[in-house]
Protein backbone atom coordinates (compact mmCIF):
# COMPACT_ATOMS: atom_id res chain seq x y z
CA UNK A 1 0.00 0.00 0.00
CA UNK A 2 1.42 3.14 -1.30
CA UNK A 3 1.41 6.11 0.66
CA UNK A 4 0.58 9.52 -1.26
CA UNK A 5 1.03 12.53 -0.08
CA UNK A 6 -1.20 15.16 -1.70
CA UNK A 7 -0.19 18.64 -1.92
CA UNK A 8 -3.73 20.04 -1.44
CA UNK A 9 -3.82 18.43 2.00
CA UNK A 10 -0.85 20.34 3.38
CA UNK A 11 -2.14 23.43 2.23
CA UNK A 12 -5.21 22.99 3.92
CA UNK A 13 -3.11 22.14 7.40
CA UNK A 14 -1.59 25.36 6.70
CA UNK A 15 -4.23 27.70 6.15
CA UNK A 16 -5.80 26.20 9.11
CA UNK A 17 -2.95 26.60 11.75
CA UNK A 18 -3.07 30.20 10.52
CA UNK A 19 -6.68 30.99 11.65
CA UNK A 20 -5.82 30.05 14.77
CA UNK A 21 -2.57 32.95 15.26
CA UNK A 22 -4.57 36.19 16.97
CA UNK A 23 -4.19 38.74 14.78
CA UNK A 24 -1.82 41.64 15.28
CA UNK A 25 -2.57 44.36 13.34
CA UNK A 26 -4.62 47.21 14.96
CA UNK A 27 -7.25 49.40 12.69
CA UNK A 28 -6.44 52.86 13.40
CA UNK A 29 -9.25 54.49 11.92
CA UNK A 30 -12.15 54.87 14.24
CA UNK A 31 -9.62 55.92 16.57
CA UNK A 32 -8.55 58.87 14.54
CA UNK A 33 -12.33 59.29 13.77
CA UNK A 34 -12.91 59.86 17.27
CA UNK A 35 -10.18 61.85 18.44
CA UNK A 36 -10.97 64.52 15.54
CA UNK A 37 -14.60 64.81 16.60
CA UNK A 38 -13.15 65.58 19.99
CA UNK A 39 -10.70 68.01 18.86
CA UNK A 40 -13.67 69.59 17.22
CA UNK A 41 -15.79 69.54 20.17
CA UNK A 42 -12.78 70.75 22.22
CA UNK A 43 -12.55 73.74 19.86
CA UNK A 44 -15.78 74.97 19.58
CA UNK A 45 -16.48 74.52 23.72
CA UNK A 46 -13.34 75.76 24.83
CA UNK A 47 -13.84 79.81 24.22
CA UNK A 48 -17.80 79.39 25.73
CA UNK A 49 -16.24 78.33 29.40
CA UNK A 50 -13.96 81.39 29.77
CA UNK A 51 -16.37 84.21 29.19
CA UNK A 52 -17.86 85.05 31.95
CA UNK A 53 -19.54 88.20 32.01
CA UNK A 54 -19.56 90.15 28.84
CA UNK A 55 -16.74 93.48 29.07
CA UNK A 56 -15.32 95.40 26.19
CA UNK A 57 -11.49 95.11 27.57
CA UNK A 58 -9.60 98.18 26.67
CA UNK A 59 -6.68 97.31 24.35
CA UNK A 60 -2.95 97.24 24.50
CA UNK A 61 0.22 95.93 23.17
CA UNK A 62 1.07 93.71 26.32
CA UNK A 63 2.00 90.53 26.29
CA UNK A 64 -0.29 87.43 27.32
CA UNK A 65 0.11 86.52 30.66
CA UNK A 66 1.06 82.46 31.09
CA UNK A 67 -1.06 81.00 34.28
CA UNK A 68 0.47 79.32 36.99
CA UNK A 69 -2.18 78.80 39.17
CA UNK A 70 -6.19 79.42 38.94
CA UNK A 71 -6.54 82.40 39.36
CA UNK A 72 -9.30 84.63 40.90
CA UNK A 73 -11.46 86.91 38.73
CA UNK A 74 -12.81 90.16 39.36
CA UNK A 75 -15.10 91.69 36.56
CA UNK A 76 -16.21 95.58 36.47
CA UNK A 77 -18.77 96.43 33.71
CA UNK A 78 -18.85 99.72 32.07
CA UNK A 79 -22.01 100.91 34.22
CA UNK A 80 -19.54 100.16 37.76
CA UNK A 81 -21.38 96.65 38.48
CA UNK A 82 -18.53 94.28 39.78
CA UNK A 83 -18.39 90.89 39.42
CA UNK A 84 -16.76 88.04 41.77
CA UNK A 85 -16.04 85.37 39.46
CA UNK A 86 -19.70 85.41 37.79
CA UNK A 87 -21.24 86.70 41.05
CA UNK A 88 -22.26 90.28 41.16
CA UNK A 89 -21.53 91.53 44.65
CA UNK A 90 -21.83 95.02 45.79
CA UNK A 91 -18.56 96.68 46.49
CA UNK A 92 -19.06 96.84 50.35
CA UNK A 93 -19.07 93.32 50.54
CA UNK A 94 -15.80 92.83 48.44
CA UNK A 95 -12.98 92.56 50.70
CA UNK A 96 -15.04 89.95 52.91
CA UNK A 97 -15.61 87.57 50.21
CA UNK A 98 -12.35 87.78 48.83
CA UNK A 99 -10.61 86.92 51.84
CA UNK A 100 -13.02 84.30 52.62
CA UNK A 101 -11.74 82.89 48.87
CA UNK A 102 -8.08 82.85 49.79
CA UNK A 103 -8.09 79.84 51.21
CA UNK A 104 -4.82 78.99 49.79
CA UNK A 105 -3.18 81.95 51.11
CA UNK A 106 -3.43 85.47 49.74
CA UNK A 107 -0.25 85.06 47.09
CA UNK A 108 -3.17 83.55 44.72
CA UNK A 109 -3.42 85.89 41.28
CA UNK A 110 -6.48 87.91 40.98
CA UNK A 111 -7.13 89.25 37.94
CA UNK A 112 -9.34 92.77 37.43
CA UNK A 113 -11.26 92.66 34.24
CA UNK A 114 -12.59 96.03 33.73
CA UNK A 115 -14.45 97.04 30.76
CA UNK A 116 -13.04 100.19 28.94
CA UNK A 117 -16.04 102.72 29.67
CA UNK A 118 -16.04 101.64 33.23
CA UNK A 119 -15.35 104.52 35.85
CA UNK A 120 -11.91 104.76 36.58
CA UNK A 121 -12.98 105.99 40.43
CA UNK A 122 -14.62 102.37 40.64
CA UNK A 123 -11.31 100.51 39.09
CA UNK A 124 -9.50 102.11 41.33
CA UNK A 125 -11.45 101.66 44.62
CA UNK A 126 -11.48 97.63 43.56
CA UNK A 127 -7.67 97.58 43.40
CA UNK A 128 -7.20 99.32 46.53
CA UNK A 129 -9.47 96.86 48.38
CA UNK A 130 -7.84 94.11 47.37
CA UNK A 131 -4.71 95.52 48.33
CA UNK A 132 -5.57 96.23 51.73
CA UNK A 133 -7.28 92.66 51.72
CA UNK A 134 -3.62 90.86 51.79
CA UNK A 135 -3.02 90.15 48.01
CA UNK A 136 0.08 90.70 47.01
CA UNK A 137 -0.45 89.40 43.03
CA UNK A 138 -3.22 92.00 41.01
CA UNK A 139 -3.15 92.14 37.70
CA UNK A 140 -5.27 94.07 35.03
CA UNK A 141 -6.38 92.27 32.34
CA UNK A 142 -6.53 93.82 28.67
CA UNK A 143 -6.79 92.89 25.22
CA UNK A 144 -3.97 92.98 22.86
CA UNK A 145 -3.60 94.78 20.03
CA UNK A 146 -4.50 97.89 20.97
CA UNK A 147 -2.54 101.36 20.27
CA UNK A 148 1.10 101.88 20.69
CA UNK A 149 2.65 102.78 24.08
CA UNK A 150 4.73 105.47 22.61
CA UNK A 151 8.48 104.22 23.12
CA UNK A 152 9.08 103.97 19.41
CA UNK A 153 8.91 107.45 19.29
CA UNK A 154 11.66 109.89 18.53
CA UNK A 155 13.13 111.22 21.95
CA UNK A 156 12.05 114.80 20.80
CA UNK A 157 8.52 114.67 21.19
CA UNK A 158 6.03 117.00 19.34
CA UNK A 159 7.27 120.74 18.55
CA UNK A 160 5.78 123.16 20.50
CA UNK A 161 4.22 126.27 19.53
CA UNK A 162 6.01 129.48 19.75
CA UNK A 163 9.18 127.51 20.67
CA UNK A 164 12.91 128.95 18.90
Amino acid sequence: MALSLDSSNLRRGRRRGRSRRALSEINVTPLVDVMLVLLIIFMISAPLLTAGVPLQLPKTEAGAISDQKEPLTISIRADGAIFVQAVQIPFAELAPKMKAMADSGFDKPVYVRADGRAPYAVVAQVMASLSQSGFTSIGLLTDTGGPSSGLDKPAGGPAVEGAP
